[in-house]
């Protein structure tokens, strides 16, 4: 049996805990290799190395830090099958969503080579008689980033590759159900030159993650997942006085105007509630339907889901993969469950889908529940499975009030024809990722990430120049060079004459 360890100053070391987790190829539901979980001290190891090595790392030149990350991006390019087929044997994904994700994280990392020219400041001359002010920013110092399994490899290239080209050392945290991944990119970065000890991977549970607030060392931290996870690490962290990015749970809607393009909005619905087996933060996983073309998107819809091709996501014909887990498959069963009994109408029933050959695998198929209300569970609560419900609303007005009403704001899109209608939406939706005729609209590297109210907390979104901002600290220098004698003792607030 495999045995996962950690990745400190350079190489892998094995934990000194005993302690494991199994980690398994949902397809067939079998063990495929066992993680260790680092407990406290071992985590502090890793914490008292990256804060060694950051003094010299943050006066590398910006230049060199970006040439290592053009050489890390031509490592993963070079071995990018053998990253895809770690992500679809972990996490179950189909084979070209799994690139697809990789290659979003390998944006990030183009994005940060461009450091150099990021990291300018301002300047203004003669703020003042003969005096000159500019503004800096500077790598904040060790950082870590907690990730969640469902993207392997995309979530952490969106915070470490900034994170480095920025000056800062960083410890990365991966969901335990998915540790290769993060192994394998680091090991890739020390390949392409980065220095022992400015990218670390613990693998573990609350333990690290507990370490990580704790320490005086660590100065930012980075999450993706829940909610309540969420809000933890940003209440924890604002505690011992770090500055933190948490973003949470979604429950992302996709309006259906009666002057969409149904076909497209159909396509668009399907890819993005089933892809990835619904296990995606941006997924649409209600569709508002808004006047009369409920019953047209309902029936369009219920010959897609029931077509679903539904198998191991190393077979490229195939749609939707397994879910990461038995326990977690069984969470979205009971959900089903949960929405039936609240009188939501199931047009499609696929939970129970047995595969030949692959029994044991974590499957299901693609459900549809239509008529579904606000006031249900299965609307208000993150399923994170392959679940759409339908909501009709009477118009416009409505469905932009049940969206700006949900507790979570991660994403949101629109299908329609009409501009007016699709700038007033954009403008008054209460969501920070928006689409029109986009179903899932996730930001390139070069703009930023992160939702609203529950589904963020923190000031900052991720990468982009939120992330440059985030992973800097400014600092402003106010400077002048008098000639002479320097200036008598003056009482009063300086003002620039």
């Amino acid at each position: 049996m495999q045995i996962i360890n950690h990745y400190i100053n350079g190489t892998v070391l094995e934990g000194d805990s005993c302690k494991t987790s199994d980690v398994y190829n949902p397809a067939t539901g079998e063990v495929s290799a066992k993680v260790c979980l680092a407990n406290s001290n071992e985590t502090k190891k890793a914490i008292d190395v990256a804060a060694k090595t950051f003094q010299s790392w943050a006066t590398t030149p910006p230049l060199q830090r970006a040439r290592i990350l053009f050489k890390f991006k031509e490592l993963i390019e070079k071995y990018i099958d053998d990253l895809t087929m770690t992500i679809v044997q972990e996490h179950g994904k189909v084979y070209d969503d799994a690139k697809g994700s990789l290659t979003r994280g390998l944006e990030v990392v183009e994005f940060a080579c461009g450091i150099p020219h990021l990291l300018k400041g301002e300047f203004t001359e003669n703020v003042g008689r003969d005096v000159d002010s500019w503004s800096v920013r500077q790598p904040l110092g060790v950082c870590a980033g907690i990730t969640p399994f469902n993207f392997p490899a995309m979530v952490p290239m969106w915070m470490f590759p900034i994170a480095i080209a920025c000056g800062n050392t960083f410890i990365l945290k991966p969901s335990e159900k998915v540790p290769s991944c993060s192994m394998m990119l680091a090991d890739l970065l020390t390949k392409a030159g980065l220095p022992k000890g400015v990218l670390n991977v613990v693998n573990g549970g609350k333990e690290v993650v507990d370490t990580l607030i704790e320490s005086k060392s660590v100065n930012a931290i980075s999450f993706v997942g829940s909610t309540p996870v969420a809000k933890y690490i940003y209440e924890n962290s604002a505690k011992h006085e770090k500055r933190v990015q948490a973003l949470g749970g979604a429950k992302n809607h996709c309006v259906v105007m009666p002057d969409a393009d149904l076909n497209q909005a159909i396509n668009g619905l399907m890819g993005a509630a089933y892809g990835s087996a619904g296990e995606r933060c941006m997924a649409q996983s209600v569709a508002v339907a808004v006047g009369g073309i409920a019953d047209k998107l309902v029936y369009g819809l219920k010959q897609k889901v029931e077509e679903l091709k539904i198998g191991p996501g190393t077979d490229k014909s195939i749609e939707m993969g397994p879910l990461i887990t038995k326990e977690h498959l069984k969470k979205v069963k009971d959900y089903v469950e949960v929405g039936k009994k609240e009188g939501a109408k199931l047009i499609v029933d696929g939970s129970e889908i047995k595969l030949q050959g692959y029994e044991q695998g974590f499957f299901m198929g693609g459900c549809l529940f239509d008529h579904v209300k606000t006031s249900m569970k299965i609307y208000n609560e993150e399923i994170f499975g392959p679940v759409l419900s339908v909501v009709r609303v009477k118009d416009f007005e409505e469905a932009i009030k049940i969206i700006n009403n949900h507790e979570y704001g991660n994403g949101v899109s629109i299908f329609t024809r009409d501009g007016d209608a699709a700038r007033s939406f954009s403008t008054r939706i209460k969501v920070g990722m928006v689409g029109i005729n986009i179903p899932i609209p996730v930001p390139m590297a070069f703009h930023s990430f992160g939702g609203w109210k529950r589904s963020l907390f923190g000031d900052h979104h991720m990468h982009g120049m939120e992330g440059i901002r985030f992973y800097t600290k400014l600092k402003t220098i106010t400077s002048r060079w008098p000639t002479g004698l320097r200036d008598n003792n003056n009482f009063t607030m300086p003002t620039m004459k």
